[in-house]
């Protein structure tokens, strides 16, 4: 009798919900070297600081509004940035 090996699956806290999700499902932002926080699609950029989103407005809504993202990244989020945060994920739902 041979067990199925199950795979492990990395889970992420969304930052906005404070909801886990597997990685996979998840957008992760990380902070440039200029200061930007920018959406990384690929989950591989480099950055010097990283966090997890899950795919919903609501979930961006909150991180900024409850100043999340600044918490996270220990420095305020420019307005362009948040615009296009919110931009990007209001493609969900």
């Amino acid at each position: 009798m041979s067990k199925a090996k199950r795979k492990h699956v990395p889970m992420r806290t969304c930052i906005g919900t404070r909801t886990q999700h597997p990685k996979r499902d998840m957008i992760r932002l990380i902070r440039t070297d200029d200061g930007h926080i920018v959406i990384d699609l690929t989950g591989k950029r480099p950055g010097s600081r990283g966090a997890y989103l899950s795919k919903s407005r609501a979930a961006a809504e909150q991180a900024i509004k409850l100043k999340r993202l600044e918490a996270e990244f220990g420095q305020p989020v420019l307005k362009e940035d948040e615009e296009a945060i919110l931009a990007f994920f209001s493609q969900f739902e």
